[in-house]
């Protein structure tokens, strides 16, 4: 008569010692997860910053702003698609940044139609290249700035070519790496912008 199967108690405990450690490690690899979606050169001196479209909070445009009163660049270009009750983007987020007091005169809007980082760097692009830019400081979100940073530099690669970009990761008060998974925001953006990362890798 053939005996009872033996119960795997080796894979049990195996299952439930990973478990443990994935638990009390989880800090670590939740915060090099955050971390992952930044990508931050610093400041530095270039002919011009872009402000990219898809902030709420203002972040972006008050990190360039002070770049510019620190003497880093002497122009921003504020790329903006159509906003909210028929106003663009880019003017929504000028009138923003001229009522704390930062000169109107700093600020170019970039008007657009594009509704994807993706489309928005061909634009960015393209005025670049008009305005006869060499170099220039991308300016965005910290969670969105190696995602951006990669698709601006493919943009450039497509195009045979195209100014110095020096990537600036601007501080955003919903989204701290070393602890997303702690607020319902932070978790909702790490969400949407890892799965943009890995749709965005197979051109999706």
């Amino acid at each position: 008569m053939a005996g009872r199967p033996r119960f795997p108690y080796r894979l049990l405990f195996a299952i439930v010692a990973l478990a443990a450690i994935v638990y009390a490690t989880s800090g670590v690899w939740l915060a090099a997860l955050g971390r992952g979606l930044i990508y931050n050169d610093g400041p530095g001196k270039a002919d011009i910053a872009v402000v990219l479209a898809g902030d709420y909070t203002g972040g972006r445009i008050v990190a360039a702003a002070e770049l510019t009163r620190k003497g880093y660049v002497p122009l921003v270009l504020v790329s903006g698609p159509p906003g909210f009750y028929g106003l663009n983007e880019a003017d929504a987020a000028i009138r923003f940044i001229t009522a704390k007091g930062y000169p109107a005169a700093w600020f170019v809007p970039l008007r657009h139609t594009g509704l994807s980082t993706q489309a928005e760097a061909g634009f960015v692009l393209n005025d670049l290249q008009r305005r006869g830019v060499h170099s220039f400081i991308l300016v965005t979100s910290n969670y969105h700035s190696r995602r951006a940073r990669r698709l601006f530099l493919k943009a450039e690669k497509k195009r045979g070519g195209g100014p110095e970009l020096r990537a600036f990761a601007a501080p955003d008060g919903r989204y701290d790496p070393a602890a997303w998974w702690r607020s319902r925001e932070g978790r909702k953006i790490a969400f949407l912008e890892w799965t943009k990362t890995v749709t965005s890798l197979f051109g999706i």
